[in-house]
């Protein structure tokens, strides 16, 4: 039977180091080490294993989803720590600040992209 008892996510990244100080200083959320990788905590209490790989290849896709109140002071407080956002060709509605503007157009959420240092895509979404 299957039975899990808990579960997390996992992802890799090429530089170990350089990822545990974007998530720990950039975003300022909590990482531990764990055997060949770290921890990450997640708000709400989940948890994500990122561990290095050397042909590590960025997820074309995004990997986390952090959920936000507001969206323009969640960006203009990254934005101020030295986070860039992204601006995808093709997307329409994303203004000047990098935030797609899906609320005001009925087309889905307040979404605005952003990397991590192995270019993994990551997102602020209201």
């Amino acid at each position: 039977m299957f039975s899990p008892t808990s579960a997390f996510s996992g992802f890799s990244v090429d530089n170990l180091a350089a990822a545990e100080e974007f998530y720990s200083t950039t975003l300022g959320l909590t990482v531990e080490p764990d055997g060949v990788g770290a921890r990450l905590h997640l708000p709400g209490g989940g948890t994500v294993f990122f561990y290095p790989k050397e042909d590590h290849q960025p997820a074309s896709y995004t990997i986390l989803n952090f959920a936000v109140e507001d969206i323009d002071a969640a960006v203009d407080d990254l934005t101020s720590r030295g986070v860039t956002f992204e601006r995808y060709e093709g997307i329409r509605g994303i203004d000047a600040k990098g935030i797609m503007r899906g609320r005001e157009h009925n087309t889905g959420p307040d979404i605005a992209w952003f990397v991590d240092p192995a270019r993994n895509v990551l997102s602020v979404i209201h």
